[in-house]
């Protein structure tokens, strides 16, 4: 079932991507799914490692609706530093210790960090983060605090 699902799931991305919908290309498309999806099951027995994923899937979902709000508000705070007669850049780099437990959940918060505008992951520590920030303010810290606690909400006890 978990093949036939993700057979399915690659079929649907790429007729979203592609865009054409003449009888050959699609059939095209769905041979290369499934033979893809074929390729990795085969490669899932010789290695015997399996993709976990130890997330929260509607925690998940609700924590990037959040995310997309704070890129949002953070894209409006950049683009007001920017367009400023007297660009008030405070540039600092700084330590930011991760709660996470899962190395994808730690992914998720480092790529957060990055996604929101005016501040990028340069480094990661095994229980901390090196981060840049454009504009740095005693609210950052906060910010990334909260943040960290989300993202260690949508884990689930696995690893």
């Amino acid at each position: 079932m978990r093949t036939i699902l993700s057979a399915l799931t690659l079929f649907a991305l790429w007729l979203l991507m592609s865009g054409i919908y003449k009888p050959l290309v699609v059939w095209l498309g769905l041979a290369s799914a499934i033979i893809a999806v074929l390729v990795v099951r085969r490669m899932d027995i010789v290695d015997g490692h399996r993709l976990s994923i130890p997330l929260k899937p509607l925690k998940f979902i609700t924590y990037l609706g959040w995310l997309m709000k704070e890129i949002a508000v953070s894209n409006i705070a950049v683009t007001k530093l920017i367009l400023s007669q007297k660009m008030g850049l405070r540039q600092h780099l700084f330590r930011v210790p991760n709660t996470q437990r899962s190395e994808l959940a730690a992914t998720v918060y480092a790529n957060s960090i990055t996604l929101t505008p005016g501040t990028i992951t340069v480094e990661i520590d095994s229980e901390a983060f090196w981060v840049h920030a454009a504009s740095f303010d005693d609210a950052t810290h906060d910010a990334l605090a909260d943040m960290d606690a989300r993202v260690s909400a949508i884990e689930t006890g696995r690893r």
